[in-house]
C-alpha cells in the first residue's frame, strides 16, 4: 500500500450546497469526499472525490449532498504539500469558522 502525503479536514456533517473555500498557497490536489469514500481513499481503492488540481487560489467546492464530508489536500506528482486554510459557508455564502486539520 502507498502512503500518502495529505492534510485532512474532517467538514463533519454538510448539507447539499455547502461551499467549502480553500485557499493554497501552492498548487495541490484538492478532495472534497464522503466518510465512506475517504476510508476507500486511505486504503488506496477506486474513490469519488469533488475537485482536483487546484491551480488558483481561493478554489470554492460546493457539497453535492447532505452527509459527512471530508477535504484532503495532498501532494500527489506535485512538489511540495501546499500550506491551506479552509471555510465553510452556507449555500448564500454566510462564512463560519475557519477549520484546522485534523493530521
Amino acid at each position: 500500500m502507498q502512503a500518502f502525503n495529505f492534510t485532512h479536514y474532517d467538514l463533519r456533517e454538510q448539507r447539499a450546497g455547502t461551499i467549502v473555500e480553500i485557499t493554497l498557497s501552492a498548487v495541490a490536489n484538492v478532495r472534497l469526499m464522503t466518510d465512506a469514500n475517504l476510508k476507500l481513499y486511505k486504503q488506496v481503492l477506486k474513490h469519488q472525490f469533488v475537485g482536483g488540481v487546484a491551480k488558483k487560489s481561493p478554489l470554492r467546492l460546493t457539497v453535492p449532498t447532505s452527509g459527512h464530508w471530508h477535504l484532503i489536500v495532498d501532494m500527489q506528482g506535485l512538489n511540495g504539500l501546499a500550506q491551506s486554510s479552509i471555510r465553510v459557508m452556507d449555500a448564500t455564502g454566510v462564512a463560519g469558522a475557519r477549520l484546522q486539520s485534523t493530521t
